[in-house]
C-alpha cells in the first residue's frame, strides 16, 4: 500500500500539465497561526532548509510539496523527471543524491537547497508583489530523496490578525478564505499546528479545522516549541489529548531556535537533539512524539486516506471525461470542406426551428413553454381570455345608445327603432377586437424571434464556433419574420374590416336571437294588459298599447304625446329646453342641448334595451369569428410561411462563394478551449489509466 502515494503524485503530475484543480486529491494541508512553528515542521519532514525565512508573514502563496521516496543508490532520474537542458545539450544524471523540481521552471533540477529557497522567493514576488499580500495561486514543488517518506503537503500562510505596514487592511479574511479553500477538500488531511507555550484552547487552527471537520475524523494535530515551555511545566496533558481530544492524535515536536538556523545547524542534528529532549522530558511518550513518528503518521494516514478516496475519484474522473468528451465534440474539428461545412450548418439550424415550433425538437425545454408550444398559448390562453374580456357592451352608456337612436331619426318621430342606430353602434364595438388581435399577432411574432436564440444556444451549438455565420443567420431570419410582419397585420386589419363592411342581420345566429328577443317583447306587452284596471275596455287599452309600440303618441295641446307636454315634462325633469319670454330672456333655437342623466320614458327604455341585446347579439358572433379567423391568418401569413422559406432564405442568402471563408472564421478563442479540452481529455484518460493499473497491481 506504500505505493499508493506515488500513484497520487503522478495523478497530481498529471493534472498540473494542464493547470487544472478540477480534482480534489488527497493531499496535507498545514494549518497554523503565524511564527507557529509550521516552516520549522516542513523542513523537519524534508531534512533541508528550503523555506523562506524571515520576520511577519513569510509563506505568502500555497507551496505544495511532493516528497518522493528514492533509493539510496539510484542517482539518476527517469527520463520524464531528469532530462533537461544545459548549453544546449540534453544529460542524464545528476550531481548528488538529492534534488527538487519546480513545475514553473519545467524540466529545471536543483541539487542546490538554498538555490530552491531563493526560487520560492522570487516567484511569490513575481505574483503576490513585495507589499507582503498574499496569492491563491499556488507554487508546485517535488523533493526527490532517500531520506523523506511519501507525501503530499501544502504549506499555507500563517493566521494573523493585525495587518503591519502596507499589508491589506483584509489580509486576515484573505487569509482565513485561503485556508477554508483547501481544507475544505474532503479528500485532504488537516494538520493543526500550534504552539506549546499557548493556551490550547485558544488554538486557531484547530478552530478553523472544527468548522469544515466537526467530527474530527481528518485532523491531526501538532504541538512544537516543546522545549520552550516556561519552567515547571510540560504539555503532558496536552499530548495526551486531555485538555483538547483530537481522533487522529496529538504528536509533539521540538524546532530548531533562530539561533540554530543562523548558526546553520542541520536539521538531523535538530531531530537528534529532539529525541534526547523527548527521553529525557517525556519518556514515556517519546515513542509517540517527534518528528521522525510524525513523518511515519503522516504517511500511514495519507496511505489509508488515499485507498479509501480512490473509488470517489475513479467515478469523480469518468463524469470528467465524459464531460470534456461531449465539450470536445461540441467544439468540432477544424473546418476542411467550407461548402460543405456551410449547406450542413444551415440547413440543420432551419430543421431545428422548423421542429422548434412543431415540438419534435432534440433539445425540449422544461422550464418553460417555448416555440409552438408557446404560440399556441398565445392563440388559445393569451388573445382567447384577452376577447372574452372584452365586454360588448363596454363604453356604450344608455345615454349613448338613446342618442345615437335620436340622431338616426332625423327631424321626424320614429315608428320604430331605427336600424342604422344598430349598426352604428355595434360597429363601434367591433372595432374594440382589432387592437387585441394585433398584439396577438405582435406576440406571435415576438415568440418567432425568440426560437432562433433558443436554437442557437440549445439545438446548434456547433454555431458558436462561427460568430459571424451565427449573427448573419440571425439577421436573415429576423429580416424574414420582419417582411410577414405587416403582411399578417394587414390581414388581421382585413378580417376585423370584413365584419364591419357588412352587418348581416340575416346571420342564422342573430335570427334566433332576433325571433327571442320579439318573443320577449310580446310576452312583456302582455303582461302589462293583464296588470290595466277593469273599467278599461281590453281592445281599446290593446289599440292604444299596439299604437305606443309602434308609432309616436297622438299630438294635442295637453297631451302627454303633444311637444308642449314634451316640453313640461322636460322642464319637470332636467329642465327647460327654450328659455321662456316671460323671464325676459331671448330663445336660442342654434343651441344644443347637453344629454344629462334623467328618467327615461317606458318607450325610450324598451328601445334601449332592444338595440342593447341585439349589439350584445350580434357582437359575440363577430368575437366568435375573429377568434377563430386571427389565429389562422397568422399561421398561414407568419408562421407557416417562415417555415416554408426558410431553409431556400437562408441557402439564398448566405451560401456563397464570396462568403464562405468569412461566414466560417471561428472566434479567436476556439481553438484555444479546443485544445484546452483536448488537452483535459487527455489528462483525464491518463489519470484513469493510472488508476486501472493500481486495481490491476492489486493496491486498491
Amino acid at each position: 500500500m506504500e505505493a499508493l502515494i506515488p500513484v497520487i503524485n503522478k495523478l497530481q503530475d498529471v493534472f498540473n500539465t494542464v493547470g487544472a484543480d478540477i480534482i480534489h486529491l488527497p493531499q496535507i494541508v498545514v494549518v497554523g497561526n503565524q511564527s507557529s512553528g509550521k516552516s520549522s515542521v516542513l523542513e523537519s519532514l524534508v531534512g533541508r532548509d528550503i523555506l523562506p525565512r524571515g520576520t511577519g508573514i513569510v509563506t505568502r502563496r500555497p507551496l505544495i510539496l511532493q516528497l518522493v521516496h528514492i533509493d539510496s543508490d539510484d542517482r539518476r532520474k527517469s527520463n520524464e523527471e531528469n532530462e533537461s537542458k544545459e548549453n544546449g545539450r540534453l544529460y542524464k544524471g545528476i550531481d548528488g543524491e538529492e534534488w527538487g523540481k519546480f513545475l514553473h521552471t519545467k524540466n529545471k533540477l536543483y541539487t542546490n537547497f538554498d538555490e530552491i529557497r531563493q526560487e520560492i522567493e522570487a516567484e511569490t514576488e513575481r505574483v503576490s508583489g513585495i507589499n507582503k499580500g498574499i496569492s491563491d495561486e499556488p507554487i508546485h514543488l517535488k523533493i526527490f530523496s532517500p531520506h523523506v517518506v511519501n507525501l503530499t503537503l501544502v504549506d499555507l500562510p500563517g493566521i494573523t490578525k493585525v495587518p503591519v505596514g502596507d499589508q491589506p487592511k483584509d489580509i486576515e479574511f484573505q487569509i482565513k478564505d485561503l485556508i477554508f479553500k483547501y481544507i475544505s477538500n474532503p479528500n485532504s488531511i488537516i494538520l493543526a499546528v500550534t504552539a506549546a507555550n499557548t493556551d490550547m484552547a485558544t488554538s486557531e487552527s484547530l478552530k478553523v479545522a472544527r468548522e469544515v471537520d466537526p467530527d474530527g475524523r481528518r485532523t491531526l494535530a501538532v504541538v512544537t516549541k516543546l522545549d520552550l515551555m516556561d519552567a515547571g511545566t510540560d504539555a503532558m496533558d496536552v499530548l495526551m489529548g486531555r485538555v483538547i481530544p483530537v481522533k487522529l492524535g496529538i504528536i509533539g515536536v521540538v524546532n530548531r531556535s533562530q539561533l540554530d538556523i543562523n548558526q546553520k545547524k542541520v536539521v538531523a542534528d535538530s531531530i537528534r537533539d529532539e529525541y534526547a529532549f523527548l527521553q529525557k522530558k517525556y519518556p514515556s511518550l517519546a515513542n509517540r512524539n517527534g518528528t521522525k513518528y510524525l513523518a511515519r503518521t503522516l504517511n500511514r494516514l495519507l496511505m489509508h486516506h488515499i485507498r479509501d478516496c480512490l473509488p470517489e475519484l475513479k467515478a469523480r474522473i469518468n463524469v470528467l471525461s465524459a464531460q470534456y468528451q461531449s465539450l470536445l465534440n461540441g467544439y468540432g474539428e477544424p473546418v476542411g470542406d467550407h461548402s460543405a461545412t456551410l449547406l450542413q450548418l444551415i440547413t440543420k439550424f432551419a430543421a431545428e426551428y422548423c421542429n422548434t415550433i412543431e415540438g419534435t425538437a432534440k433539445y425540449i425545454e422544461t422550464t418553460e413553454l417555448c416555440g409552438g408550444a408557446r404560440i399556441c398559448y398565445i392563440f388559445h390562453e393569451t388573445f382567447g381570455r384577452t376577447l372574452e374580456s372584452v365586454d360588448p357592451l363596454g363604453g356604450l352608456t344608455t345615454i349613448d345608445v338613446l342618442t345615437a337612436i335620436r340622431n338616426a331619426t332625423g327631424p321626424r318621430p320614429a315608428l320604430f327603432v331605427p336600424e342604422i342606430s344598430f349598426e352604428l353602434l355595434v360597429k363601434r364595438q367591433i372595432k374594440r377586437l382589432e387592437e387585441p388581435s394585433l398584439r396577438c399577432v405582435e406576440l406571435v411574432h415576438e415568440e418567432m424571434q425568440r426560437i432562433i436564440q433558443h436554437c442557437s444556444n440549445y439545438s446548434t451549438q456547433e454555431l458558436l464556433r462561427f460568430p459571424k455565420l451565427h449573427d448573419a443567420i440571425v439577421e436573415v431570419v429576423t429580416s424574414l419574420l420582419r417582411k410577414r410582419l405587416p403582411v399578417t397585420n394587414e390581414m388581421v386589419h382585413n378580417l376585423v374590416g370584413i365584419e364591419l363592411a357588412y352587418i348581416n342581420t340575416k346571420h342564422p345566429d342573430f335570427a334566433d336571437a332576433c325571433g327571442l328577443m320579439n318573443n320577449n317583447i310580446e310576452e312583456q306587452r302582455r303582461n302589462r294588459m293583464r296588470e290595466l284596471p277593469s273599467a278599461v275596455p281590453r281592445d281599446k287599452a290593446a289599440a292604444g298599447s299596439s299604437q305606443s309600440s309602434s308609432m309616436s303618441e297622438q299630438n294635442g295641446d295637453g297631451g302627454s304625446g303633444s311637444w308642449r307636454g314634451m316640453l313640461k315634462r322636460e322642464e319637470g325633469t332636467s329642465g327647460p329646453l327654450l328659455a321662456s319670454s316671460q323671464k325676459g330672456h331671448a330663445i336660442n333655437l342654434l343651441d344644443v342641448p347637453v344629454p344629462v342623466s334623467r328618467k327615461l320614458s317606458a318607450r325610450e327604455q324598451r328601445d334601449c334595451e332592444v338595440i342593447e341585446r341585439l349589439i350584445k347579439s350580434y357582437f359575440l358572433i363577430v368575437r366568435k369569428n375573429i377568434q377563430d379567423s386571427v389565429p389562422k391568418a397568422v399561421m398561414h401569413f407568419l408562421v407557416n410561411h417562415v417555415k416554408d422559406c426558410l431553409q431556400s432564405e437562408l441557402v439564398g442568402q448566405l451560401y456563397k462563394a464570396a462568403l464562405l471563408n468569412d461566414l466560417l472564421t471561428e472566434s479567436e478563442d476556439m481553438a484555444q478551449r479546443r485544445s484546452e479540452a483536448a488537452d483535459m481529455l487527455k489528462a483525464l484518460q491518463k489519470a484513469s489509466q493510472v488508476i486501472a493499473e493500481i486495481r490491476e497491481t492489486h493496491l486498491w
